[in-house]
């Protein structure tokens, strides 16, 4: 059996891993931490929307 995530939870998944690590390494206390980690993550799902909204309007 293998795991073949659609495009958009490669996405998520990827934003949930990279927002771990810029939490853990970018501040110093747990709270700043996963708030910066929260941050970072809204910020790779919305662009990531934006931006294939884009890109669907381009195709079109």
């Amino acid at each position: 059996m293998i795991f073949r995530p659609s495009h958009f939870t490669a996405v998520l998944l990827f934003a949930l891993f990279v927002s771990i690590v810029f939490g853990i390494t970018q501040r110093e206390t747990p709270r700043r931490m996963f708030r910066y980690g929260a941050y970072c993550f809204a910020l790779f799902v919305l662009s990531a929307i934006v931006l294939s909204w884009v890109m669907y309007f381009i195709a079109r």
